[in-house]
């Protein structure tokens, strides 16, 4: 997406928001609650079209830019991130709760995370060139890591789950990016980038209606266990303070410095929920409690990638006191350009 100055705490209320409104329309009027599940369907495939539209296409380059930064963001949500979040879940009790805490954390962010990135100082460039490759990587990976958590509880397999994700995200993506190709042909880049701004903006209303829509229509499932969203929170914050920690040292093993290791420290601290809540809820219709995880780990990410800005622009500010030259990549990196 298209997220130049992200506004955390007021997406973070607008989720709490959501998740009150659901359970409450669910608990004292269940026949509009079960009305408003037959609205999930819809706006799954808008969500995933309003994501695809703002999709941001303009970063390859910064993959020859930046291959250091790009690389160590990649290796870490791709190979350390489901080792660190496989270990963490297993203390979740409840069996559905768990995959979706597993759900959340496997996926990279792949729209607003630039937002932070920029806000705290990093490089823009690599993190523009993150989006393509992360999400073909977790869109590749999330028929496999379904099938492979989930195939037993839910009774699929990597061919059905396969089919499920083509179907509800190849169609509304395709639409997205032919809508993407007509305006370019059509309108001037001015116009062009007030419409995309417009689908961007809308993404988190269309996260919040859904959520509303999935809390009332499965409330009664959901509040069998409530305390067991108490562990899912947990997880999620213990699982962002271990990759906070490995990120760290990553960019340090690496030389990394500076903006390049604000991008892997931010890059990998973001999640991609949004679309990860999409999918879910058309591949486990059955399994609401799943969803319901992802949309709760949502709550820590925001905090929390406020709280990382804030550190991150401060460390930027001491070096930029003491006379560290600036950059935007690491010293090795820097010399290719």
């Amino acid at each position: 997406m298209l997220i130049d100055r992200p506004r955390t705490w007021p997406l973070t209320v607008l989720l709490a928001a959501s998740i009150a409104a659901g359970v409450a329309i669910g608990v004292l009027l269940p026949s509009a609650g079960e009305a408003l599940g037959a609205a999930v369907d819809p706006l799954v495939l808008l969500l995933v079209a309003a994501i695809v539209f703002a999709l941001r296409f303009d970063g390859v380059a910064g993959l020859r830019g930046a291959p250091r930064t790009v690389l160590a963001a990649v290796g870490v949500n791709f190979l350390v991130v489901p080792v660190v979040a496989l270990l963490l879940s297993r203390v979740v009790p409840d069996e559905a709760l768990r995959l979706g805490v597993l759900v959340y954390c496997l996926a990279p962010c792949t729209d607003w995370f630039l937002g932070f990135i920029r806000l705290a100082g990093g490089d823009t460039r690599a993190g523009a060139a993150l989006i393509p490759v992360q999400m073909g990587l977790q869109l590749a990976l999330y028929s496999f890591w379904l099938a492979l958590f989930a195939g037993e509880q839910a009774g699929i397999g990597l061919g059905d789950a396969l089919g499920t994700m083509l179907t509800w995200f190849a169609l509304p993506a395709g639409a997205a990016l032919l809508g993407r190709a007509l305006l370019r042909i059509a309108a001037p880049r001015v116009v062009r980038d007030r419409v995309i701004a417009g689908a961007d903006a809308a993404a988190p209303f269309v996260i919040a209606a859904l959520i509303v829509c999935l809390f009332a229509a499965n409330v009664g499932v959901i509040l069998e266990d409530a305390r067991a969203f108490g562990w899912v929170l947990l997880v999620v914050f213990l699982f962002f303070l271990a990759i906070f920690a490995i990120g760290e040292g990553v960019t340090r093993g690496l030389r990394l410095e500076g903006p390049a290791a604000t991008t892997v420290v931010m890059t990998t601290s973001a999640r991609n929920a949004p679309m990860m809540i999409g999918l879910t809820a058309v591949a486990l219709p059955d399994q609401p409690a799943v969803v319901a995880a992802i949309a709760i780990g949502m709550l820590v990410e925001f905090p929390h990638l406020t709280a990382l800005t804030a550190l991150l622009r401060r460390r930027a500010r001491r070096r930029s006191d003491a006379g560290s030259p600036p950059g935007d990549r690491a010293p090795a990196e820097r010399s290719r350009v």
